[in-house]
């Protein structure tokens, strides 16, 4: 069982990125999807998640209207599109997957990627 992020980079303010992460040894569509990170000296923050059914996605305020996440099952893949990126974006950036995990409610993802690096600056 294995999640491989990748699609992380140097990006300026203002600019895009999109984050994919590829899921091993389960199928995803199974399971709720999320995305976390975790800035030089801070606490590792869930981003977004989502149900497997599609009926609950959480955004933190931090991403809200500029973040998505989204899947393609049938390559067993997960994305975090962000847009309008901003400095305080920089992280190192996680992709999950859980039988029940859902940031909203605090329910912990069974499956950890390996984490890549996203940094905005010009």
């Amino acid at each position: 069982v294995q999640l491989q992020a990748s699609g992380g980079g140097l990006v300026q303010p203002g600019g895009s990125l999109r984050l994919s992460c590829a899921a091993s040894g389960f199928t995803l569509k199974d399971y709720n999807i999320g995305w976390f990170r975790q800035a030089p000296g801070k606490e590792r923050e869930g981003v977004l998640s989502q149900s497997k059914n599609y009926g609950s996605t959480y955004y933190a305020d931090s991403v809200k209207g500029r973040f998505t996440i989204s899947r393609d099952n049938a390559k067993n893949m997960h994305y975090l599109q962000m847009n309008n990126l901003k400095p305080e974006d920089t992280a190192v950036y996680y992709c999950t997957a859980g039988s029940y995990g859902d940031i909203g409610v605090g329910i912990p993802f069974e499956f950890w990627g390996q984490g890549t690096q996203v940094t905005v600056s010009s």
